[in-house]
């Protein structure tokens, strides 16, 4: 078990840096600026890679935006909900635990978070999720009452068992009603996603962590979180993928340089607005390591290509740790607040998605970049788009930009209560 543990989560090779993390009360105010433009001097432009292409704006309905993972994938799913959740209104996770379950501790990611001893303190983390909350560092949690969440355990996963799954359900029963949950733990899988015709057999253990288990592990998450569905494609796909640049970041990010999505033919039309769904693959599982496999064959696809459902598949890259998502720590001590550079990135990936002409948005400049809303050259921002000169760049400086056709920005006056 410590074997897969190590192959799987390998934590204590970044304990040095991971111990130093320590909860909120140690985050000053100028380490939350200085770690954002740190990144942003290491890397001014965006990746533009042969064959990636910026992320299309399709007017995505932003009430309609859901996200799933599985095992780190899964914990990734989970802290965006929470932090984001005025932006998510659902999600499903698997195999996976509580917010911030290791409270940026690697001896807590290692043992209590993944089932191998000590209790995961769930009346503490819910209690950390109200004051992140009250601070703003998270939103408001009026919005995560409002949550669908799908929940999969498989009987016979030994990675994450069970009971830390068990535990994210208690958690959520803090802020959720139960019959805005649906937990199955009734599938004899091992770890991994779950399939019904592709991976391995359905109790292997092992790369790719695909398991055929005669089950339709993508088609119930994404119907309990839409509602009932059109019968998915069972021919070639009609839509297609895109490889997309992903900002650059300094190396401890865990970003690879872009990422994956898949658009279904009918929301390629004008006034399509097709919803968002978005699948964080687990450790060892992202493009670099296995291909496009967890992309093409999970069976998020089949459903999309029917039921007006975009898919984004972000992906990690050769600096994250076994390829994992961060839900422990090792890009830094924001990593599970809105702040946290994965989880920023990510968020403006969703923003780019849902851009709509006539859209004002006043943000901070660092909310702007993320969003794709302007780019950097020589220190100084200026408007996707329309180039418009927009002084120097300042990560906490406020303005107006207004979305005046696809991908093109302008500056305005928008209220400051309009979306960042």
């Amino acid at each position: 078990m410590r074997e897969m543990e190590q192959k799987m989560y390998p934590l204590p090779a970044i304990a040095t840096s991971t111990d130093r993390h320590r909860r909120d009360a140690g985050i000053s105010r100028c380490g939350r600026l200085l770690r954002p433009l740190g990144g942003l001097l290491a890397g001014w432009a965006m990746v533009s890679l042969a064959g990636a292409e910026p992320l299309p704006p399709l007017g995505i309905d932003r009430t309609a935006v859901t996200v799933s993972g599985l095992s780190s994938g899964g914990y990734m799913a989970v802290q965006l909900l929470v932090a984001y959740s005025g932006t998510f209104s659902g999600a499903a996770v698997i195999a996976a635990g509580p917010y911030d379950c290791a409270e940026g501790n690697v001896e807590h990611a290692s043992r209590r978070c993944l089932g191998h001893g000590g209790e995961i303190p769930v009346e503490r983390l819910a209690a950390l999720t109200r004051a992140r909350a009250a601070a703003g560092s998270i939103d408001p949690l009026s919005a995560l009452a409002r949550a669908r969440v799908y929940l999969f355990s498989g009987r016979r996963d030994s990675v994450v068992p069970t009971a830390v799954t068990d535990a994210l359900q208690r958690y959520l029963l803090h802020f959720l009603p139960a019959t805005a949950l649906r937990y199955r733990k009734d599938i004899d899988s091992e770890h991994g996603m779950v399939t019904d015709g592709h991976g391995s057999a359905c109790g292997h253990k092992g790369s790719p962590y695909i398991n055929d288990c005669a089950f339709d592990l993508a088609g119930e998450l994404l119907a309990f979180l839409y509602g009932p569905l059109q019968p998915r494609n069972e021919g070639p796909l009609r839509g297609r993928f895109v490889s997309f640049d992903q900002p650059a970041w300094p190396r401890d990010h865990g970003l690879a340089p872009s990422g994956r999505l898949f658009v279904p033919a009918d929301c390629e039309r004008a006034g399509a607005h097709c919803r968002l769904h978005l699948a964080f693959h687990g450790c060892g599982q992202n493009v670099a390591r296995l291909g496009e496999r967890y992309v093409r064959e999970t069976g998020y696809n089949r459903w999309a290509d029917t039921n007006h459902i975009v898919v984004l598949y972000p992906q990690t890259g050769a600096t994250a740790p076994n390829g994992c998502w961060d839900w422990y720590g090792y890009s830094g001590q924001e990593h599970a607040l809105r702040s946290g550079p994965q989880m920023a990135a990510v968020h403006g990936f969703v923003e780019r998605l849902a851009g709509t002409a006539g859209a004002c948005h006043h943000a901070t400049l660092w909310e702007h970049l993320l969003a794709g809303r302007l780019y950097l050259a020589w220190g100084m921002a200026y408007a996707s788009g329309s180039g418009e000169a927009l002084g120097g760049f300042w990560p906490t400086r406020r303005l107006g930009l207004r979305q005046t056709g696809p991908a093109r920005y302008e500056r305005t006056s928008c209220p400051a209560t309009s979306r960042p």
